[in-house]
């Protein structure tokens, strides 16, 4: 695949409009909301930039790119042993909802649309939950879509979605949130970058503050968003 169409594909894969439900989810930033901590521009970035280098998003650059290296050896099983651990990894009932119904939705969607041979071994190898990150990065490999460029647009979708998130639950106007979305864009394509050689041994999270507000959020009286 050339890179023109690799940019196309990763556009269709990662665009909201792809059915996989991501509007529904906050990664916790509801409960960030609510506690104070998410209250205008400046601390949604902060929050952002936090979530990708310290939690999630280097976890799912990880995952991701260690997922494609094991598709595109037509290593099943270590592909299935790395979703093992993607999904053990979510530190809550509500963001292990969140990567296994998207990754799911997403792995079952490019199945039906952009199948190969490629891709039906892959879905044989992942029957059930799958994580987000996991799903992303085997059908990269499936359709020759480099791994560091899927990382860094799977990145980048992610911040969007959440930064609309934002706009929606604190008074954030939509040209604060473009703003956010292109200061952290390049913080994705870093972060893809230098976990490029890092494998699942190298997971680490250090948002504690983050995981606790999710475990809250499933108790959070008002509720927008299910995670």
């Amino acid at each position: 695949m050339t890179m023109a169409e690799s940019v196309t594909t990763l556009l269709a894969w990662l665009s909201p409009a792809f059915p996989v439900g991501g509007y529904a989810y906050s990664h916790a930033l509801e409960q960030s909301v609510e506690d104070g901590d998410v209250k205008d521009e400046a601390s949604l970035e902060i929050w952002l930039r936090d979530a990708m280098a310290l939690g999630f998003g280097r976890n799912d650059a990880i995952l991701l790119q260690a997922a494609h290296r094991a598709a595109t050896a037509s290593d099943l099983a270590t592909l299935a042993e790395i979703n093992e651990l993607a999904l053990a990894f979510a530190p809550t009932k509500e963001l292990h909802l969140e990567t296994s119904q998207q990754g799911r939705s997403f792995l079952d969607t490019v199945l039906a649309a952009w199948s190969n041979e490629r891709m039906t071994e892959i879905a044989r190898a992942l029957d059930g939950p799958v994580a987000y990150p996991v799903a992303v990065g085997a059908a990269s490999a499936a359709h020759g879509v480099p791994a560091s460029e899927a990382a860094a647009a799977f990145l980048v979708a992610i911040a969007q979605a959440l930064v609309s998130a934002g706009v929606r639950l604190a008074p954030i106007g939509q040209t604060a949130g473009a703003r956010i979305v292109a200061r952290l864009a390049p913080l994705a394509r870093s972060i893809a970058e230098e976990t490029a050689a890092l494998t699942v041994n190298d997971l680490a999270n250090a948002t504690f503050r983050l995981d606790l507000g999710s475990a809250r959020h499933e108790t959070q009286y008002t509720r927008l968003f299910r995670s």
